[in-house]
């Protein structure tokens, strides 16, 4: 995956990012996540061309991701002994998975609202 970096993030990338965000899923995170959706095993130097992420941010994001059992992240040695090891990252859970957690959260989020609106209701109604 070297020429096509850029090409990674397709049309159904971009969605992903944009629905994700929609949902308060930070910029970061929802950019990675749509790169790992759109590609197999990516390294973080993948990631940060097809997305225009720095190489700090690609590491914050992943993060959350591998706390949530999300991803698989491995390090490989380059082939000289200098320099830091290249880190690999590729999903592990099916996308639909990640879809259904993120519903599950909206719709608590939701609950919530509907609770406190009700109660505000409740109280404006005893003045």
């Amino acid at each position: 995956m070297k020429s096509g970096d850029t090409d990674l993030l397709s049309g159904k990338g971009y969605e992903i990012i944009e629905l994700l965000q929609g949902l308060d899923v930070p910029r970061t995170e929802a950019i990675s996540i749509a790169c790992l959706v759109c590609g197999e095993e990516l390294t973080s130097q993948n990631i940060e061309q097809a997305s225009g992420l720095r190489q700090p941010e690609v590491s914050i994001a992943m993060r959350p991701l591998r706390e949530r059992g999300w991803i698989e992240e491995r390090n490989e040695k380059k082939n000289t002994d200098k320099g830091r090891p290249v880190k690999y990252y590729k999903l592990i859970v099916p996308f639909e998975e990640i879809v259904k957690t993120f519903e599950s959260k909206a719709l608590k989020k939701n609950m919530e609202m509907v609770e406190a609106l009700e109660q505000l209701k409740e109280l404006s109604g005893n003045h």
